[in-house]
Order: structure tokens, then C-alpha cells, then sequence
């Protein structure tokens, strides 16, 4: 580990906490808790050349300190913020930042704010007996689909780095402790405004949507005559929320993403993907998958995300009615969520199908094209990638994806609509697939993946057994071939592949 410092890079980041100074009753001011002998895992070179960082740099010894909560930079702030909110569709009261510290915020390279946060760094007042810290197999897992959901061009938290220790935390079994540096322009959750409006915290739930319009909205920055804000301004905030997150979820239904606990206070205010947990990418195309075990009841299965989105929003209408007031402008503001949703999903697919132009028969050759996939369960990100070898006029093209279907017959029957919907389009086959191999990912997280990647940084073999050492090379490999999710390069075979027998077996829950 090298202890060679850039003290101009460490220097540049200048850190500011504005929302920790917001007002007192935003959360709560305390220290990390130091791990010990921490060790880097993993670091993206991306998140670091946007703060302006050397990537050599976080592998230095007073940067791993930080990451890891051994040493407070100067000028940071750390906070635990408090929120509330509905966890399955409950009220569950007070929660907040019960394993996570905010840092405080710095400047990027494009001139923008980023706050930086610290997820692992210990108890908290809103631990709820919890030890406040992450495992080293949740952190790998959220480190590697912040950056994967970042090249998939999908709003996101970021990860700046995840460290490690051999320090041992109990969860199912005994596994050890790690840390992720978060990044990102804002954590605020419908959580933090349903806490206070529940707390009848009027005033602080003022202070809060102000802030936010005045860092995030300025096209909603105008004031009524006294100096306060219209119940209009409050009501556009919420639309913009609105229709932030049925974009983001439109965007994850298109790539087979699911979340697996969207919680009020898992939703973040900005669109943002965030508290990635148990989630999974789709394999094998199953409407009604649940990548949560938890979730017993299928609440937040793939089909019910777009509703559960849209159910979230309602929820932070209610919080936000003693600034609004008036019920038809909320309900007004509301109605974007799903005009947004289906537009934009719409336009997605017909993207992803090579398709420039609507068609009034599109939504039923979408269906059709699902119905099939449920029925054999083709593999969801394989059979997009695949349609871009489906020719208009020769159906010889068509056995790569036919290959997906148990039923080929539905699969035939299918393609057939399928290209002759391409005929009516004056698009070059070349040109259609190059267009759509740049929106088809050929790489995306699955847990499989993730989970080889784990293993061996745990110190075990790909199939589960002992090994002599940890290594951290495929967390590292799989980070890169996720950065370019689009491009197919040679030696990348086996994470384009299908997945093996044994990933079926594979389930992650809330403490992941």
C-alpha cells in the first residue's frame, strides 16, 4: 500500500456539508467508527477523475483512513441524516442514516456539487440496535451496480471506492466489514419530508423543500410577494419529482433492473438510483420475479415497479400537503408520474427493438414480444442484444434468438410481426443494428457475476472453496467490462454468457 500523498488532490476537495447547517433537526453530528487495517477492494477511476482525483491516489494510506472512517478530512461534517417513511407499503416510523455518514459536499471537475458518504462507518442514533456496519459482500455489490447502472446511462448514486477489513461482522453467518465511499449531488429521500410532515415539523419540512428547490429546481425558485414560497411552487416540486421517477423506472423495466425494496426511504428525491441492497437483473424473462427473499408477498416484483413508483409519490404528496394544501393541485402534480412513465417506456422499447417511428400496433407487438419471452422464459438481456441480427426481409437471421424460446413456434410466430414492422422502417440493417447494440447491453451485473467476484475476494474459489489469499481481481475485471456495458470485446466471453445452472439458486435479501 503506498503512502505517497498528492497533497494538492487532497487539498482540492473542499468540503462544505450545507444541509448539515440547514437546520439541527436534519439529523445527527457524529464521528465514523475507525476499522480496522483496512485494505482497498476496489476504485473507480471514473467517479475519481470526476472529483478530480488521481485514481493512484485512494490507494494511499491517508485515503484508505478516509474511506474507511480512520481519519475526518478537514473541513467534513459527518452527519447521519433522520427520515421516515413506508417499508412495504407500512408506516415504520423514525429510521434515517442508521449505517451511514454524510461527509459533507466538494466540487467536481464540471463544476458541480457532490456529496460524499460513507456507508459502513458505524452506529448511528437511527441504528435501531443494528452495529451500524456493511459486509464486504453487500459493499462489492453495491459498488459494482452503481458503476454499471452509471454506464447504462441510468441515474445513480455513485461509488468512489469500497475498502475492506478482516474485522468480523455476524449476519446470517460471520463475514467481515467494509465501507463504501458514496457520491452524489444530493442523498435527500421522500423519506426525510415524510418524517417531518409526520412530526408535524412544519417548519423544518419548509426549510427542507426550499432547499431543495433552491439547489436542485431554480426554474421553481420564485417567491411570493411576502418572500415565501406559493403552494404552487411546492406542487411543482412534487411534479418534478414525479416525473423523475417514473423516467428512472422506466429506465429500469428497459434493462430488466430490479430494485427489490423501494421503500419510501429508499427513493431519492433527484431520480437517483439508490440503497442498493437486494437487487438483481433479470436472466430468464419472468414478469412476476422477485429478487428480494424478504419480500414474501411480491410487492416490489419487476411488473410492480412502475405502480409501487407511482405509489411512493402519493406518499410524498401526503408529506408535502401542509405546504401545498390544496388536494386537486397535488392530484394535478401526480398526474405526470403516469403520463411520464408511459411515454417514456414506450419510446425505450422502440428504441431498444430498432424502431424510429410509432406505430399504433407497437404496444401490441411489445406485449406479444413479453408474452413470449414469459412463456419460455428467455433470457432478457441476451434476446435484446440478439435482435439486432433479425433482418426485415430474411428470416435467417432469426436462430440466435429463436435459440432463447423452449416454444420456437411462438418465437417464430413473433418475429414474423416483428419484421415486418421492420420493413416499414427506412432503416439499413447495419445501420438498425448498430443503433440498437448501442442501447442492448451485452453486460450487465448479474448475480452470478457478482457473486464469482465475492467469492474470490473473500478468499474462495469461483465454485466456493478456500483458497490460499483474497483476490480482488475480478471485482476489478467485472468493474471494467461493466464501464462499457455496449461494447463487445474478446476475452469478456463469460460475462456475456448465459448463467449457470447453479445461479438459479442464487437469492439475496435486506441484508445484502
Amino acid at each position: 500500500m503506498s503512502t505517497v500523498t498528492d497533497q494538492s488532490a487532497l487539498q482540492a476537495l473542499s468540503f462544505d456539508n450545507r444541509f448539515a447547517r440547514l437546520d439541527p433537526a436534519m439529523g445527527s453530528r457524529l464521528a465514523p467508527l475507525p476499522l480496522p487495517d483496512p485494505y482497498l477492494v476496489a476504485a473507480s477511476a471514473q467517479v475519481a477523475d470526476m472529483l478530480g482525483l488521481a485514481p493512484g491516489l485512494l490507494e494511499s494510506t491517508e485515503w484508505l483512513d478516509i474511506i474507511a472512517g480512520n481519519r475526518v478530512p478537514e473541513g467534513a461534517q459527518p452527519m447521519a441524516a433522520v427520515y421516515a417513511g413506508h417499508q412495504f407499503g407500512a408506516w415504520a416510523g423514525r429510521l434515517g442514516d442508521g449505517r451511514a455518514l454524510l461527509l459533507g459536499e466538494v466540487a467536481g471537475r464540471d463544476g458541480r456539487q457532490y456529496e460524499l458518504q460513507l456507508k459502513g462507518s458505524g452506529p448511528t442514533p437511527y441504528s435501531r440496535m443494528g452495529d451500524g456496519r456493511a459486509v464486504l459482500r453487500s459493499s462489492i455489490r453495491e459498488f459494482l451496480c452503481s458503476e454499471a447502472m452509471a454506464a447504462l446511462g441510468i441515474p445513480t448514486t455513485r461509488a468512489l471506492a469500497v475498502v475492506g477489513s478482516d474485522q468480523p461482522i455476524i449476519r446470517e453467518t460471520v463475514e467481515t466489514a467494509a465501507v463504501v465511499m458514496r457520491v452524489a449531488p444530493s442523498f435527500v429521500r421522500f423519506g426525510n419530508f415524510e418524517y417531518f410532515a409526520h412530526f408535524d415539523q412544519h417548519p423544518t419540512l419548509r426549510v427542507l423543500a426550499d432547499y431543495v428547490i433552491d439547489r436542485y429546481e431554480p426554474e421553481i425558485a420564485a417567491r411570493g410577494p411576502a418572500g415565501t414560497r406559493t403552494a404552487a411552487s411546492y406542487a411543482a416540486l412534487l411534479e418534478s419529482v414525479a416525473r423523475r421517477t417514473a423516467s428512472l423506472i422506466a429506465k429500469w423495466q428497459s434493462v430488466g433492473f430490479c430494485h427489490g425494496v423501494m421503500n419510501t426511504d429508499n427513493m431519492s428525491i433527484l431520480g437517483l438510483t439508490i440503497d442498493y441492497g437486494p437487487f438483481g437483473f433479470l436472466d430468464g424473462f419472468d414478469a412476476n420475479h422477485i429478487c428480494n427473499h424478504t419480500d414474501q408477498q411480491g410487492r416490489y416484483a419487476y411488473a410492480m415497479q412502475p405502480g409501487v413508483g407511482e405509489w411512493n409519490c402519493f406518499a410524498l404528496a401526503q408529506a408535502l400537503m401542509p405546504l401545498i394544501g390544496d388536494v386537486d393541485l397535488a392530484r394535478q402534480a401526480l398526474s405526470a408520474y403516469r403520463d411520464t412513465y408511459d411515454r417514456e417506456h414506450a419510446a425505450l422499447m422502440r428504441t431498444k427493438l430498432g424502431l424510429r417511428s410509432e406505430h399504433p400496433d407497437d404496444a401490441a407487438l411489445v406485449s406479444g414480444m413479453f408474452e413470449a419471452m414469459q412463456a419460455s422464459q428467455a433470457d432478457f438481456t441476451l434476446f435484446f442484444r440478439r435482435l439486432a441480427g433479425v433482418n426485415a426481409g430474411d428470416p435467417s437471421g432469426d436462430g440466435p434468438v429463436r435459440d432463447l424460446f423452449i416454444d420456437r413456434s411462438a418465437a417464430d410466430a413473433w418475429l414474423s410481426v416483428y419484421r415486418a414492422r421492420l420493413a416499414t422502417e427506412a432503416i439499413a440493417q447495419l445501420e438498425r443494428a448498430d443503433a440498437m447494440n448501442r442501447v442492448n447491453p451485452i453486460y450487465v451485473l448479474r448475480n452470478h457475476l457478482a457473486e464469482i467476484a465475492i467469492r474470490r475476494a473473500s478468499g474462495l474459489s469461483a465454485d466456493g472453496a478456500p483458497t490460499a489469499e483474497r483476490d480482488y481481481a475480478e471485482v476489478r475485471r467485472l468493474l471494467e467490462a461493466l464501464s462499457r456495458p455496449f461494447e463487445e470485446r474478446p476475452g469478456l466471453e463469460a460475462y456475456a454468457a448465459h448463467p449457470p445452472a447453479w445461479a438459479s439458486h442464487l437469492s439475496v435479501s435486506c441484508s445484502s
